[in-house]
């Protein structure tokens, strides 16, 4: 297989980013529908949910990308209760998801999921060019890993890490219930391969790397580097956190 250079490798722009979103929802409620009722209550990789409450935090997160007043009531909770949170707005901001859909059975999340995610993904492509310039500040402490940017630029949030985030909750909820999510497409590639450029140039170290399964492809970063063989959704959950890696691979990148 060919390597891809670092500068070769294809990035999710503004131009099709609604797609890749609109896809990423799709392969989640697919999962979604044929999860069994005990599937629910199965705790996942990120500590103290289940897959129930893994369902909330996307479900306000899809409502606050819906609605600017949303998610400035969001974040106004976030800085208010961080403290309790080691100092993490976003973690407080989750909190607050899960709790405000604690009381949806799981027939009512997917409903209510499906209902919001088109609006949702309106709502990212909508922010304007001067806003989308606008840099983030990410919150260490809390689930953060160490060695992740201070900020992100609010476009980049909008196209492609919330993308990211639905798809790696799909990954999350996948390895949690042992049900398959429909790999059959190329969105574990275009996900996959967008964040790989991303780590490369965020880490800048040589490497030749090689992602197997879907999603796969073969990488290189300047002359000499390491070799790294592993399954493409194995990576993302190492760099993500999810488990532990070592060298290159416990350089984190953003989901």
């Amino acid at each position: 297989m060919t390597a891809l250079p670092t500068q070769d490798i294809p990035r999710i722009t503004r131009d099709d980013a609604e797609e890749v979103a609109a896809r990423a929802y799709s392969q989640l409620l697919d999962l979604l529908e044929r999860l069994d009722a005990d599937s629910w209550s199965t705790p996942t990789d990120c500590d103290g949910w289940d897959v129930a409450d893994m369902v909330g935090h996307l479900i306000g997160a899809a409502k606050g990308n819906a609605s600017r007043r949303e998610m400035l009531r969001q974040g106004i909770h976030g800085k208010r209760r961080a403290k309790a949170f080691d100092g993490n707005s976003l973690d407080a901001l989750n909190d607050l998801q899960v709790r405000d859909h604690a009381h949806l059975s799981a027939a009512e999340r997917i409903t209510a999921l499906r209902e919001v995610a088109p609006r949702a993904i309106r709502g990212r492509v909508r922010t304007g060019g001067l806003l989308r310039r606008v840099p983030v500040p990410l919150d260490t402490g809390g689930s953060s890993m160490d060695g992740l940017p201070g900020s992100v630029r609010l476009g980049h949030l909008m196209d492609v890490i919330y993308t990211r985030d639905v798809w790696l909750h799909t990954v999350d909820i996948e390895q949690a219930t042992g049900v398959a999510a429909d790999r059959s497409g190329d969105l574990d590639r275009i996900v996959v391969h967008d964040a790989v450029a991303e780590w490369l140039q965020q880490h800048g170290q040589p490497v030749r790397m090689e992602l197997t399964g879907p999603g796969g492809g073969t990488f290189v970063q300047g002359a000499d580097g390491p070799g790294i063989e592993v399954d493409a959704i194995a990576w993302a959950r190492t760099v993500s956190g999810r488990v532990p890696g070592q060298g290159l691979l416990a350089v984190p990148v953003l989901f």
